[in-house]
């Protein structure tokens, strides 16, 4: 499905007008919430996704928004038709928000037959804002200049490893000494929140990014495709890129964030691969 340039200025103004909503209420004494999982939601989750599902749904009324504060109100089964679809989060690393350290970030993409084509971050707090289009390469824009994003190629020791500041775990550690015993030199963990890691990624500031445990379909799609256009690879164990919207969960497993696809990832995971 071909993304023309008014549809993605039209999601990137979106974004960006979530990144506002976002930001009066970070500027607040703000309560938080917690789900069911115990992940925590604040009132600039719920304003940013009113937000972006009132553009998107006048957008583009006949594509279905699956946004992660709405997504416990569509049925399995209606969500499994729809071939394409948007998948929103509307504030990712909430985590981050809530210790404000400006580590957070709106994500928005476009699946289409579960392959993700088109994505749009943007980091309220910088400014910043990233954009990838399956064939038509990944773009960092500030202010209203885009710059060209291409992932290192071919990535060189020491490799740089993105850590999840919320999220790490033993396993990460395990990767990067397996790492550091398969090049000769120790990987270079840098710790970062939410999908501001595969923006590092496609800017070529960082070569691998391990997420090892669940997470979900919103937190990924719109970094993948960034990543994708700009070079790299977002795979599962068996090397396949990630799919969305093909199950009755919307959970991912593990997977495999590449600056330069060709890394000998399956020998660092060694059994697991």
């Amino acid at each position: 499905m071909p993304v023309a340039d008014a549809l993605r200025e039209a999601v990137i103004a979106a974004a960006r007008a979530a990144a506002a909503e976002i930001l009066r209420v970070y500027d607040t004494c703000f309560d938080v919430e917690h789900k069911a999982d115990d992940s925590p939601l604040t009132a600039a989750d719920l304003a940013a996704h009113r937000c972006i599902v009132d553009r998107l749904e006048a957008l583009t009324p006949e594509i279905p928004v699956l946004s992660e504060e709405s997504a416990d109100t569509i049925p399995t089964l209606l969500r499994r038709t729809w071939s394409r679809l948007w998948v929103v989060d509307p504030l990712d690393g909430t985590r981050e928000f809530v210790k404000r350290n400006g580590e957070f970030t709106v994500n928005i993409a476009l699946v289409d037959e579960g392959e993700v084509v088109f994505g749009v971050i943007q980091a309220p707090v910088t400014g910043a804002l990233w954009h990838g289009t399956r064939g038509r390469g990944a773009f960092r824009r500030d202010g209203d200049a885009d710059v060209a994003l291409r992932t290192r190629t071919p990535a060189q020791a020491p490799l740089r490893v993105a850590a999840s500041r919320s999220h790490r775990n033993a396993r990460t550690e395990a990767l990067l000494e397996r790492i550091a015993s398969a090049t000769g030199a120790a990987g270079e963990p840098v710790a970062l929140g939410s999908s501001l890691k595969f923006c590092r990624l496609a800017e070529g500031g960082m070569d691998v990014y391990p997420r090892f445990g669940p997470t979900s379909e919103w937190d990924t799609a719109a970094g993948q495709a960034i990543v994708e256009a700009a070079g790299g690879a977002v795979l599962d164990p068996r090397g396949r890129p990630l799919r969305y919207n093909q199950s009755d969960t919307l959970l991912n497993g593990d997977f495999m964030a590449l600056g330069d696809p060709a890394l000998p990832w399956k020998e660092w995971l060694g059994e697991r691969a």
